[in-house]
């Protein structure tokens, strides 16, 4: 049986994003030089080509609205983690094109203002034309807080930072990447909780339909966020007791990163 969609309640994942980029924006403006030219932890990123990157993601997203609606949607939220990694390289290039040359709060205030504008004037059932698939913007808006979050917290571990996550953008982020998880290995062997925000079942094998399941594994919100988009590994979260396993089939490392 197929898992059960999970609906968002579009202005509370409308107004987290808003607040998300608002705390990155504020937090980039007090970055000093060493600090932006330092590495990102992400390639050759350094710490100013992610912040530049984080405010192409609001930049985007309006420009997105800018354009003409696409007929109808291609892809699921719970979909677009696995259609992203295939254009890594050209949405790098296009954030570069588009963002070079401005001071870092500059882009951030441009980006905030045309993303209030452009999310005030379109409802959720607005489909966007996207390269990764076309998308309505509400479903679209629940993979801008997986954006968002994931690259706070990059953020804050490059540049020793702590930029606040907003509680309604970390819990759509880890329900998201939890959903993907479950539709990527469907079944009912393990369950998968990640406190408070998310239980899936996934993977075949024998279904439990009373008390504690025979395959748990269990997590907190950033390590599952750093496991499914490839920050952290599953041997390294074992071991530092980030994750707990247990049952022969609790055993993630195959299906993980979901993306990255």
């Amino acid at each position: 049986m197929a898992p059960k969609t999970r609906r968002y309640d579009d202005a509370k994942i409308r107004a987290a994003v808003i607040a998300q980029f608002g705390h990155v924006g504020r937090a980039v403006r007090e970055l000093g030089p060493e600090q932006l030219e330092g590495p990102s932890g992400l390639g050759d990123w350094t710490v100013a080509d992610l912040a530049a990157h984080i405010a192409w993601i609001a930049d985007s997203l309006a420009a997105g609205l800018a354009r003409p609606p696409a007929a109808v949607p291609e892809l699921t939220a719970v979909e677009w983690p696995f259609a992203t990694a295939s254009l890594a390289g050209k949405i790098s290039e296009a954030a570069r094109e588009t963002l070079t040359g401005a001071p870092l709060p500059e882009l951030y205030d441009r980006a905030a203002t045309a993303m209030a504008r452009e999310l005030a004037a379109n409802p959720g059932g607005r489909v966007l034309q996207l390269w990764v698939g076309d998308m309505t913007l509400a479903d679209f808006l629940v993979t801008r807080t997986v954006e968002l979050v994931v690259h706070t917290d990059d953020l804050n571990r490059a540049a020793g930072l702590d930029i606040p996550i907003e509680r309604q953008a970390l819990a759509a982020c880890t329900r998201l990447l939890a959903d993907s998880l479950a539709l990527r290995a469907p079944g009912g062997s393990v369950e998968v909780r990640i406190p408070p925000f998310a239980v899936v079942q996934c993977i075949e094998g024998p279904r439990h339909t009373r008390g504690t399941p025979p395959n748990v594994v269990e997590t907190d919100p950033l390590t599952w966020i750093r496991l499914a988009t490839g920050r952290t590994d599953w041997a390294a979260a074992l071991d530092g007791a980030h994750v707990r396993a247990g049952g022969e089939r609790a055993d993630l490392s195959a299906l993980l990163p979901l993306m990255s």
